[in-house]
């Protein structure tokens, strides 16, 4: 969709068009057909961009409860935050004058952020800041939210320092369709922060959750990983008046964060054979280096140094972990497991694995069950040795 065929989908034609594609709900799959359909009505961009936006709003209904109301282009709506986790970030920056959203795109956080304070997203692209405007004004937000057009690529379009305002930068991690893996390849690269920190000190930065934390280094500051429902979704670099602790691990919708002073714990874990039960830490834990202090939090013990799974004999309540109790375990051998399975008439199993190059589908034709009964089986390491923990299911 470009800016044309947007603004025609404002005017009353357009919502016209729109409100008829909604009602066909359309797929990427029956597109074509729907287009067919619709231009015979309407102009042939006019369709388009209607079908287009139906499709993406669908799409967007997994993100923000908002979707049915917003616009949106196909990479805007990948890179946009579940709406928990920008309402989240907004709540850290609660307390700043104002905040600035640098590279706000279509708009999604910035409607996040005007809940806490007045907010100003800066954006170079035109299609995009027209769309943040329809937002802003589908959400009646108008005295909450304004809008500046320029290019984060040169010097920031205000002069005197900001010490009482916060900012949130969100660089392009997809350009022409590419991901960007490296910060310097970020559009604009995280290196512009150097400069924006004279005169902007509380800085939040989002990144990607699988981001080098080799290249933050040079930043300082906090790094948070962010889960939701159990699933890691991104990463925040959090500077100035905004930094709490070296790591943490957040998880979503629980809203319980795990803490740490350093960016690396020296602390150890014994290792030993499994007990017990077994715990999963949260992803983000995993990620933020946490699983040893989590460990010590729950008494508990793992089995290789390499293998980021937790036992220990005494079950403890955590949202950090998920939690299995353990019926047996021994070194993997797929003849000695399949009996073992059968005389217990198990004829269901899920399969998790760290540290194993077995592939679960593999393994699970392999292991021909037939039965009533259901075990979780983990292939992982103790001492580097391959073993498999027969639990039972949550």
């Amino acid at each position: 969709m470009n800016l044309t065929a947007f603004r025609a989908l404002l005017t009353p034609l357009g919502q016209q068009a729109l409100a008829q594609a909604v009602a066909l709900q359309p797929t990427e799959e029956s597109y074509l057909r729907h287009y067919q359909n619709l231009s015979r009505r309407y102009d042939a961009q006019l369709a388009q961009a209607a079908l287009e936006t139906a499709i993406l709003r669908r799409k967007a209904q997994a993100k923000t409860p908002f979707a049915k109301q917003l616009y949106f282009t196909q990479e805007a709506l990948e890179q946009a935050s579940h709406w928990e986790i920008a309402r989240y970030r907004a709540q850290r920056m609660r307390g700043a004058a104002f905040i600035l959203d640098l590279g706000c795109s279509i708009g999604s956080d910035s409607f996040a952020f005007a809940e806490v304070a007045l907010t100003v997203g800066i954006d170079r692209d035109a299609l995009r800041l027209a769309m943040a405007q329809a937002n802003r004004r589908a959400l009646n937000l108008e005295e909450r939210i304004g809008w500046v057009r320029a290019d984060l690529t040169q010097p920031l379009p205000f002069g005197a320092p900001l010490e009482h305002a916060a900012a949130f930068f969100d660089p392009a991690r997809r350009v022409g369709g590419q991901r960007r893996f490296h910060v310097d390849r970020y559009q604009p690269p995280l290196g512009v922060l150097c400069e924006w920190q004279k005169r902007l000190p509380n800085l939040a930065v989002k990144l990607s959750p699988a981001v080098d934390l080799q290249e933050l280094a040079p930043y300082g500051g906090e790094i948070e990983f962010i889960s939701f429902k159990g699933e890691l979704k991104e990463a925040v670099l959090w500077l100035g008046g905004f930094v709490r602790c070296a790591r943490r691990a957040t998880l979503l919708p629980a809203g319980v964060s795990l803490e740490s002073e350093t960016p690396v714990s020296d602390d150890q874990l014994p290792l030993a054979s499994p007990a017990a039960y077994l715990y999963e830490p949260d992803p983000a834990i995993l990620r933020a280096g946490l699983v040893r202090k989590l460990g010590q939090m729950l008494n508990a013990w793992q089995m290789d140094d390499e293998i980021a799974y937790l036992t220990a004999e005494q079950s403890v309540s955590t949202p950090f972990a998920r939690c299995w109790q353990v019926e047996s375990w021994f070194p993997f051998q797929l003849k000695r497991l399949r009996a073992y399975l059968q005389e217990r008439h198990v004829g269901k199993v899920i399969i998790k694995k760290r540290g194993s190059p077995l592939q679960p589908e593999a393994l699970q034709h392999a292991l021909r069950l037939k039965g009533e009964e259901e075990r979780v089986l983990f292939l992982t390491h103790l001492r580097g040795k391959p073993i498999v923990i027969i639990a039972f299911p949550q």
